[in-house]
């Protein structure tokens, strides 16, 4: 009975040993330079070329993987238990999206899209381009699933319906996204806008910012919901030649980037820094409590989208509890941060645009104008 025990404790994560089952690439590391290029094979399931990505700070929290769909070509349609967030890293098509016994929700994608597809819901892409690929990021919780229920079939394969989860008052559940104010009293009465829906056409180009003030160099940024899931996310959008605060919080926060030129720095209190260089399509996720920090090196705002991990699991906020251990102000942070970050923009050809009072007072006032 001691060695049955002994090898469960030892046993093997079922979503790692599903994933290597599959036969397709397993990207690891810290990052990943450009989600457009990196290898693919086969997925015979799926009846497309595919690749997982396992980067050190999913830690068996969120799942990550990349589909590419040929030239004018429709996937099998798929089922799962469990929500997952897509964003279109290249291409254009179709997302058809169906209960058993209701009507099919469709709506049309393109690069930059992000949109969720909704557990126990039947779902079909398709690549409406003639003469390229569809390349498209999925983002889920089923590593934490499989821990809970190491049956494949189960989460795949699972007759349950919930037609709640297409069911909307407000028109489509795939129309257009809605805002919504959430009042947070751990903000001191401040709040925030959440923008609410399944859909959203472009984060590239998505406007309707709030400023980001508790996180410096004049940022702004849109916290994003996906209605009925556990999944959430936002996006972040700050100047050219600026960088954010350092800060830390919990794993599984998987960072795309829609646009820009930069950097980020990762580190554990007291580590080595990983710097990880970023552009359009890199993906990299901070390990669980690591700070980290973000500086656009460009010659325009840089955006980074953060899928979210599921919420209601401690010590995964994205939120920053502690100011004074979880942030650290510009005052605070180590010279080389700044040393780092000039020399960076001076192989550019550039300078910083960091006002020199950042680096002196806590309570420094960006311009949002």
């Amino acid at each position: 009975m001691a060695g049955t025990n002994a090898t469960l404790y030892q046993r093997t994560n079922p979503y790692d040993t599903w994933i290597q089952s599959t036969g397709v690439p397993i990207h690891k590391g810290y990052y990943i330079e450009d989600l457009r290029t990196i290898e693919l094979r086969r997925w015979d399931a799926r009846d497309c070329d595919a690749a997982f990505l396992q980067l050190a700070g999913q830690e068996g929290v969120t799942g990550a993987y990349v589909t590419e769909i040929a030239p004018g070509k429709t996937l099998p349609p798929m089922r799962m238990v469990f929500d997952e967030a897509v964003y279109v890293l290249k291409g254009r098509g179709i997302t058809t999206v169906w209960n058993d016994g209701g009507p099919k929700r469709v709506f049309e994608w393109q690069s930059h899209s992000m949109f969720m597809i909704p557990g126990t819901c039947h779902w079909q892409v398709s690549n409406l381009q003639g003469n390229d690929v569809v390349r498209l990021l999925h983002c889920n919780y089923l590593p934490l699933a499989m821990a809970a229920v190491p049956n494949p079939d189960f989460l795949f394969k699972n007759p349950m319906t919930d037609s709640t989860r297409l069911a909307s008052v407000n028109g489509d559940v795939y129309s257009e996204a809605k805002v919504e104010f959430l009042p947070d009293a751990g903000r001191g009465g401040e709040g925030r806008n959440i923008w609410v829906g399944n859909f959203f056409p472009d984060m590239r180009a998505w406007d309707r910012l709030d400023t980001f003030k508790r996180r410096g160099a004049g940022g702004r940024v849109v916290w994003v919901g996906f209605p009925g899931s556990p999944l959430s996310g936002h996006m972040s959008v700050f100047p050219a030649r600026t960088y954010k605060k350092g800060h830390r919080h919990g794993p599984g926060y998987m960072i795309v980037i829609p646009a820009g030129e930069g950097y980020s720095i990762m580190w554990p209190e007291g580590g080595e820094r990983i710097v990880i260089p970023w552009h359009e399509a890199s993906a990299f996720v901070p390990p669980n409590r690591w700070f980290h920090q973000h500086f656009n090196v460009g010659g325009a705002s840089a955006r980074y989208l953060a899928i979210h991990p599921p919420r209601g699991f401690n010590g995964i906020s994205e939120k920053v509890e502690d100011r004074a251990r979880d942030q650290i102000e510009y005052p605070d942070e180590d010279p080389s941060i700044r040393a780092r970050f000039e020399g960076e923009l001076g192989k550019r050809g550039l300078t910083s645009l960091m006002p020199d009072e950042a680096y002196r007072n806590r309570n420094y006032e960006w311009s949002y104008t």
